[in-house]
């Protein structure tokens, strides 16, 4: 859980606040789900960044 919390801080930081439909999918990703975003997460530079890469996880 101290991951989760980590990750959103730094995504908070990095897009701005996000909406609370993609918190949800951020909560429901599994503990090597939420180490990938860690790291994709210093690519992104807007909230479309981590809608799409959130949205390449649910298919892949």
């Amino acid at each position: 859980e101290g991951e989760r919390t980590i990750v959103l801080r730094l995504l908070n930081r990095r897009v701005g606040n996000i909406p609370d439909a993609l918190l949800s999918q951020i909560q429901g990703l599994s503990v090597e789900q939420l180490e990938a975003l860690g790291d994709a997460l210093l690519d992104f530079s807007t909230l479309a960044d981590l809608s799409g890469w959130l949205q390449g996880e649910v298919r892949g």
